[in-house]
């Protein structure tokens, strides 16, 4: 356990910042998962739609250190890329 007033505040703010990287890092799960739906059930248009509300939510994890940018941009690609090929 912390021992100094200063270390006790510091687990105070870590528990907090973790719930709320945890709550952030689900939603942005949850409309990735839409995409990946959409993408599995060949809707063209549902997962362009989906994936535009996704972006934004990537972009600000990684924008936060919930995920690292390179690791939001290269799903956003890749997602991209599926629904192009899904049109094509």
């Amino acid at each position: 356990m912390a021992n100094t007033k200063s270390a006790q505040k510091a687990v105070r703010k870590i528990a907090r910042r973790t719930a709320v990287n945890k709550m952030r890092r689900s939603e942005m799960r949850t409309y990735v998962r839409k995409v990946e739906e959409a993408l599995e059930a060949k809707d063209q248009k549902g997962a362009a739609a989906a994936l535009r509300d996704a972006e934004p939510l990537l972009a600000r994890a990684a924008q936060n250190g919930i995920v690292h940018r390179n690791a939001a941009q290269r799903k956003i690609s890749r997602l991209t890329k599926q629904i192009k090929t899904l049109a094509g």
